[in-house]
């Protein structure tokens, strides 16, 4: 997200706007933790993970009367349009504000679950893959060294984007995503494959949010089918969510910045940003927060040819 708001703050200085941040979201926008920034105020933050503006959960936002506590601080400072990054939390937020006070927001995507509507790709997504990968590599060395098979369990609750793509990334054997009723039988079906083939590594990505079991009942089911086979269980966990941005990240939520504040000089509103066939697109708060993002089961497909 810092590659966000650099573009944002340095984009809107090059329009000759006023740029302020707004710490910890929408809780800090309602304790007045609003601060001007410049172009320095950004420097060296391109490189670096997370946001330096913080962010938090707001459950007071959630009331009229939050909001308008946080209205009452944007008209003290002279605010008049907003930029918000995040998911459909943030966005809900964001529509009824926006809605309420007829102040102009526009969204950016802002999650490593790459599950929203209007666009390709989420701002961090391509990093959380990237750390995933990173980490399969390293474990496959153990695999092959000790000819072990690895269950290795990465975010996404109802989501499977980073499962698949990294596990097509990483050479995973199978795959087991919420999107699909996987059956036991297909896992070990694909198990069995890959020991007739001779596979001294085997590595099975889990998403957390399957609906096969968890990734501990996976491996025991498997376990008692086959007690000679040596399985360990590795859940990455928040690793995903940090760690420096790739350079995809870093040019996707550049663009974004520059579209948002151009998009609020032009007089957009109420719409998040995305990119879609490599070209800027616009959904509507509403639409954005009512849609998800369809996983392509086509890289699945490819997945399980390479596999064997």
């Amino acid at each position: 997200m810092n590659a966000a708001i650099r573009a944002v703050v340095r984009a809107g200085k090059h329009y000759g706007k006023k740029v302020f941040g707004i710490y910890e979201g929408y809780q800090g926008m309602i304790e007045n933790q609003i601060l001007e920034l410049n172009a320095r105020s950004v420097k060296g933050i391109l490189n670096r993970g997370g946001t330096v503006l913080k962010s938090s959960r707001s459950e007071e936002f959630k009331t009229k009367e939050g909001r308008k506590k946080a209205y009452d601080n944007l008209m003290a400072h002279g605010i008049d349009a907003l930029v918000v990054i995040g998911g459909n939390g943030t966005f809900t937020g964001a529509m009824y504000f926006s809605e309420e006070y007829s102040i102009p927001v526009m969204g950016l995507p802002g999650t490593i679950d790459n599950d929203l509507a209007g666009t390709d790709f989420t701002i961090g997504f391509d990093s959380a893959c990237n750390v995933v990968v990173d980490c399969v590599d390293k474990i496959r060395d153990t695999a092959e060294s000790h000819n072990r098979l690895f269950f290795v369990e990465v975010m996404g609750r109802d989501s499977g984007f980073i499962g698949l793509r990294s596990g097509l990334a990483s050479g995973a054997l199978d795959v087991v995503l919420p999107e699909e009723e996987k059956p036991q039988e297909d896992l070990i079906s694909e198990l069995e494959r890959g020991a007739s083939n001779s596979k001294t590594n085997r590595i099975i990505m889990v998403s957390e949010g399957n609906k096969m079991g968890s990734i501990y009942e996976i491996a025991e089911t498997v376990k008692k089918l086959y007690p000679s086979w040596e399985s360990k269980i590795t859940i990455l966990g928040h690793l995903q969510r940090g760690g420096a941005p790739t350079c995809t990240d870093r040019v996707l939520a550049s663009r974004l910045g520059v579209a948002a504040v151009e998009g609020l000089i032009e007089g957009r509103q109420g719409e998040a940003i995305g990119i879609e066939q490599n070209q800027l697109s616009y959904t509507p708060f509403k639409e954005a927060i009512s849609s998800k993002a369809k996983l392509d089961m086509e890289l699945n497909r490819i997945l399980k040819i390479l596999a064997t």
